[in-house]
């Protein structure tokens, strides 16, 4: 399945709430997405149908492991460029929006040489190492 950035915000979304609360069922997602609950739905189909998701039978929402590994991507690059951003100085309601823009942009080639330029930054801690 190619994902796209919509999808790859829903899978970001469930990995942020599920270390949040734990747990993550649809009205969560539609509460933090903003979207409506038959959109939710129609995502979490799509997404058990291409295995990136199991739903239990109290309706509670689950990455598997190929879902978990395309949600610590798309957080890792958000969490980098944001410290990133912030470390550069721009205010935090840009560094927030930017970084989610370009987390899904960028290609893994740039963003390893990003974090290979940054590697100093996070040696001292200035840029926070995410997960």
């Amino acid at each position: 399945m190619k994902l796209y950035e919509s999808g790859e915000n829903y899978l970001e979304a469930i990995l942020i709430l599920t270390k949040e609360k734990g747990y993550v069922r649809s009205i969560d997602l539609a509460l933090k997405m903003n979207f409506s609950k038959p959109s939710i739905s129609r995502a979490i189909s799509k997404f058990k149908e291409n295995n990136l998701v199991v739903v239990s039978q109290d309706g509670l929402i689950f990455l598997t492991e190929s879902g978990r590994e395309v949600a610590k991507k798309i957080y890792e690059r958000h969490c980098f460029l944001y410290s990133c951003f912030k470390f550069l100085g721009v205010c935090d309601e840009v560094a927030k929006k930017d970084a989610c823009r370009l987390e899904h942009a960028m290609s893994q080639e740039t963003f390893e040489k990003l974090k290979e330029y940054f590697e100093p930054f996070i040696k001292n801690k200035k840029i926070k190492k995410i997960l």
